[in-house]
């Protein structure tokens, strides 16, 4: 029997339903154009959070809240997310989205800078997820302060890393395509990770910190 691909990825795709307030957070991401992540992917984040028990996860791209919430649904009741980005609106269409979501403001730490002038002040071996949705054109920098700040174990995830499917076209070599190609080789060649690259939403490679 031919199975079809397509209709298996998008029977998968829209397996588990997003609750009405990730939902809601959705709707306000796409009007201010802040592109939130796959509900595909948020599920696997909400996941990968359950199973490492997390209790501090880094976020790299607030957007307006989609993945945060995803992610806090999954983290231990008491685990704290650190969200960064340079869109202070995009951080208080999250803060409405998390305060929706009856998310406690403990549990939530919003930094509105770039990234790169911020990780490199935070603590080595503090985190159990580290989650990257930021310019691509950086993303090895993000990966360089994820090995120090990850824990043993601890997990990193790279989001919208086919980029919609390009970089799995070997004749798409634009910069960013061919970044992220470059990235998900280094992964897998890493004496410091165990990874993957796996076909969800537009893409997410997950690492293991060795």
């Amino acid at each position: 029997m031919v199975t079809d691909i397509a209709q298996t990825w998008t029977f998968c795709e829209e397996w588990v339903p997003e609750p009405d307030s990730m939902a809601a957070a959705r709707d306000i991401a796409l009007e201010l154009a802040a592109n939130p992540v796959a509900s595909s992917t948020g599920n696997l984040l909400q996941l990968l959070a359950r199973a490492k028990d997390a209790r501090a996860v880094l976020e790299i791209g607030t957007g307006a809240g989609v993945s945060g919430l995803w992610l806090l649904a999954g983290m231990n009741p008491d685990g704290v997310l650190t969200t960064i980005d340079t869109e202070a609106e995009f951080q208080k269409a999250a803060r409405v989205a998390f305060r929706r979501a009856q998310v406690a403001s403990h549990r939530c730490r919003f930094i509105n800078d770039r990234a790169l002038n911020v990780l490199p002040r935070m603590a080595q071996s503090a985190y159990d997820m580290v989650v990257i949705d930021g310019p691509v054109e950086e993303t090895p920098q993000y990966l360089d302060h994820a090995t120090r700040m990850l824990r043993p174990s601890g997990i990193l995830v790279i989001v919208d890393a086919l980029q919609g499917g390009r970089v799995a076209d070997p004749t798409k070599r634009d910069p960013k395509t061919v970044l992220m190609r470059e990235m998900a080789r280094a992964l897998v060649e890493s004496p410091d990770f165990v990874s993957g690259l796996f076909p969800v939403g537009s893409g997410v490679e997950i690492a293991v910190r060795i």
